[in-house]
């Protein structure tokens, strides 16, 4: 064997670079004579020409990764500098409202119960119904009691009259026996007549002045009972009808109404239970007025302020449908503050946990309307917190809430006592003041007759 085959057999990997795999292998053509310094320089040639390409595309990709990269973090900069910043996020938010109590005024037994959960009712709509006989019997008793008293308030108005009548019969009569005496006492002199008949006449006149002085008190004190006031509204009318006012109430308090238009919710309540005043029977919610409690963290509340608009959406419907609404008010603690176990910070060992604050948002009547939520969905809330001016966790508007069923009973026990007054009043012909006059009347009479 040659020196030259025995240097081919030493170095046959020498064109095999792992960058060219398709460079030609020399060791195919041993016939060739070649020096061995001259093959690896051959080989190096196409294997430097085919990395060239590989190089490049890989500094293109880089260059731009590089480029998408700096955009992507330009872009956000510009949309966090103008938009991002100026909006607070959470989807710690649920949706409440009120959950208005139904509970009865009296003691009774339930003898009727006309929703049941999940359905709605009305304001005013007759719910739970007790039995009202005990009721009934009462309220009749007061019934006739305020008749009686009406009637006889009423006869004190007609003895008014009969008195005025009386006090003038005895003026009469004292005119009468005046005028007696004074005849009797002009033909004195001529002895027609005797002194005893004198003495009878001025007898006759003290027994007439003493009559018309009694009927003037009997008068005055019958007087004292009316004067300055009319039937319905003397004392002992005013005191019957607050009984039947009373017993009306009671009557009608067997009736339970809906305080508020809504959806009935935990009801409890069963037929031919008994119930005392207080009994929760069953609670109805206002869906027309819910609101969402957004629980921010305290580091997110340095920008936010009442009044700021919000946008939300809500699991249950997904992001298709947005509310509007705004923030109205913070809560005055956490949760963790007003929980049943408050946390006790004041220990050896202490983490500090971050705490959240439940903001309220008020939502648009209209969108709750078309979109109605229930209370304890899951909501995501942003507040847009570009105008911050104001104090921070400021005091909310007061909010107020009211019922009128309630009041519609003593519009009817009102007018239940008016029925009754005017069923019973005994007409009269003169009130205490008109008497007055005519007695003014009747002494110039009297006067004017004994001159």
């Amino acid at each position: 064997m040659s020196e030259i085959e025995t240097t081919e057999r030493d170095t046959p990997q020498t064109p095999q670079t792992p960058q060219t795999p398709q460079t030609p292998q020399t060791p195919q053509t041993p016939q060739t004579p070649q020096t061995p310094q001259a093959k690896p320089e051959a080989a190096a040639a196409p294997a430097a020409g085919a990395a060239e390409p590989n190089t490049r595309k890989r500094k293109l990709l880089l260059s731009l990764l590089g480029v998408a990269v700096v955009t992507s973090a330009a872009a956000y900069g510009a949309y966090y500098m103008t938009v991002a910043r100026y909006h607070e996020t959470t989807d710690d938010a649920y949706v409440s409202g009120n959950l208005v109590q139904l509970t009865p005024q009296v003691t009774g037994t339930v003898i009727a119960v006309n929703a049941d959960d999940t359905q709605i009712v009305k304001m005013g709509d007759p719910v739970v119904k007790l039995d009202d006989a005990d009721a009934k019997v009462a309220l009749g008793n007061a019934e006739a009691t305020l008749g009686q008293t009406v009637r006889q308030v009423s006869s004190l108005y007609v003895n008014n009259d009969f008195y005025a009548a009386n006090v003038a019969q005895k003026q009469s009569d004292l005119a009468r026996a005046q005028d007696d005496l004074r005849r009797r006492q002009a033909v004195a002199g001529t002895g027609a007549v005797s002194a005893e008949d004198i003495a009878h006449a001025r007898d006759t006149v003290t027994a007439a002045q003493a009559a018309l002085d009694a009927a003037r008190q009997q008068a005055q004190a019958n007087r004292a009972l009316t004067d300055r006031t009319t039937v319905a509204q003397h004392p002992n009318v005013q005191a019957a009808a607050s009984k039947v006012r009373d017993a009306y109430l009671a009557y009608a308090r067997n009736t339970l109404p809906a305080p508020v238009t809504g959806y009935v919710a935990k009801r409890s309540v069963q037929v031919g239970q008994r119930v005392s005043p207080g009994t929760p029977l069953m609670a109805v919610v206002p869906l027309d007025g819910v609101w969402v409690d957004a629980n921010y963290k305290e580091s997110q509340l340095r920008n936010m302020r009442i009044g700021q608009p919000v946008m939300l959406t809500a699991d249950v419907y997904g992001g298709k449908v947005r509310y509007h609404g705004r923030v109205v008010g913070f809560s005055a603690g956490t949760g963790s503050a007003f929980a049943t176990l408050p946390a006790q910070n004041a220990t050896g060992n202490w983490i500090k946990v971050v705490q959240r604050l439940p903001a309220r948002i008020q939502l648009d009547e209209k969108e709750l309307e078309a979109h109605p939520l229930r209370i304890g969905l899951s909501m995501e809330v942003d507040v847009d917190t570009r105008d911050n001016t104001g104090a921070q966790l400021g005091a909310a508007l007061n909010t107020t809430y009211r019922t009128d069923v309630f009041a519609e009973y003593g519009a009817q026990a009102d007018a239940e006592i008016d029925r009754i007054i005017a069923q019973n009043m005994v007409p009269t012909h003169a009130e205490s003041r008109p008497f007055a006059k005519r007695e003014t009347g009747d002494k110039a009479g009297t006067a004017q007759h004994a001159g």
